[in-house]
């Protein structure tokens, strides 16, 4: 089930969800939206000739309070805000229609797992063929909320605790560890 704005305050107010700085502003009919921080990421695309889902890469870090993104550019961004999500709660990240219908393209894989905590990583491409400008502090994606089913495991995963833009970590997925066996694959379900 979908959160309504009277039950996404009450979470609040409850302390059962935590956003951290939060306006009256944000608060949509069933959404919460969220803010551009000012900490980005971009892959230092002179430092390689290709990227692998093996490897880690390197990327440039910078900190501003406005951005271009060039044509068919794409950073990493994070959001102002800091939430944690309760064991029970997964949230959808979507960019704002109307940056949208400026050819952004805002992403964070759409998923926030229960029980995540931390800032979120913003996947921004710019679709265009002119330079989009980007403010820090101006509402840019805006969170959807669900209910689970039953209360299950909260997630630990790699990107938990990020507190600015996190770079991928494809690298230490289990398959790049030598320790992912696809006959073993349901064997904990047996």
């Amino acid at each position: 089930m979908i959160l309504s704005n009277q039950s996404i305050k009450r979470k609040l107010l409850d302390q059962e969800l935590k956003i951290a700085p939060i306006s009256k502003t944000q608060f949509q009919p069933a959404s919460v939206d969220l803010r551009l921080g000012n900490h980005f990421l971009a892959i230092d695309e002179t430092s390689v000739p290709y990227l692998s889902l093996d490897k880690s890469f390197d990327y440039r870090e910078f900190y501003e309070d406005k951005i271009l993104i060039p044509p068919h550019g794409f950073i990493l961004g994070t959001t102002l805000e800091w939430i944690k999500l309760p064991n029970n709660l997964t949230a959808f990240v979507d960019g704002r229609s109307s940056i949208g219908r400026l050819g952004l393209f805002i992403q964070n894989a759409g998923w926030v797992d229960p029980g995540f905590e931390g800032n979120i990583t913003l996947e921004l491409y710019n679709a265009n063929q002119v330079p989009i400008e980007l403010t820090s502090r101006r509402r840019i994606c805006q969170l959807v909320f669900a209910e689970l089913d039953q209360e299950g495991p909260a997630y630990c995963g790699k990107y938990i605790g990020q507190d600015r833009a996190i770079q991928s970590r494809i690298d230490l997925d289990e398959e790049c560890r030598n320790q992912y066996h696809p006959e073993n694959l349901f064997k904990e379900f047996d």
